[in-house]
């Protein structure tokens, strides 16, 4: 193989990617205003599983990085995460790359860096699928997601269901098939908004 053939295939097996980073409450499914831990209570919110097609088929990776401090508040198991999880899959046909979450809360058994606002759980997904984060976005309707994101030089939508806007957020959403069309009428451009 010549040299540039292998200048080529290296910096194609190592092409940072895309992603866009989701909470999953509120975002990937309805806020109940309690614990989603049964498949059954589950609302799989209208657009979403389009909202994610969309963003696959432009090329980004999809994450999950959740709070489940009903872990650590003996609500409910990881094994409830994973069903939940696997019913947001099927809805929208596996499009979702790969879910992190947090089972830690202070107040109940140990502080932790990947608990949003911190961003243990973005820099492992960054480092895992080698990401760019000049590329990617934080999409959450938290606060907290937001912070997170921006520690990590990630711009963010917020959905705009129940917490005032953070001043951080790149634009404010209606549902997350608004934020995948800001996202995608963002592309192209290399603007950065200050973070």
């Amino acid at each position: 193989m010549c040299q540039p053939e292998k200048r080529r295939l290296f910096l194609t097996c190592y092409a940072m990617k895309k992603c866009v980073f989701l909470d999953r409450d509120g975002v990937l499914n309805e806020e109940i205003g309690t614990y989603v831990y049964n498949p059954d209570d589950l609302i799989i919110p209208e657009g979403m599983p389009e909202a994610l097609r969309k963003l696959k088929v432009a090329g980004y990776l999809l994450v999950v990085v959740t709070n489940q401090a009903g872990i650590a508040m003996g609500k409910y198991t990881r094994d409830h995460v994973w069903a939940c999880h696997e019913k947001i899959q099927a809805a929208c046909g596996n499009l979702l790359d790969a879910l992190y979450f947090c089972p830690y809360h202070p107040d109940h058994d140990t502080a932790s860096l990947a608990r949003k606002p911190d961003s243990l759980m973005i820099e492992k997904a960054i480092a895992r699928f080698g990401i760019a984060r000049d590329q990617s976005w934080m999409v959450g309707d938290r606060q907290r997601d937001i912070e997170a994101g921006r520690k990590q030089h990630i711009r963010g939508v917020f959905i705009n269901i129940h917490e005032p806007t953070p001043e951080t957020a790149t634009y404010v959403a209606r549902n997350l098939l608004d934020a995948a069309d800001y996202i995608l009428s963002s592309e192209g451009g290399g603007r950065r908004s200050e973070l």
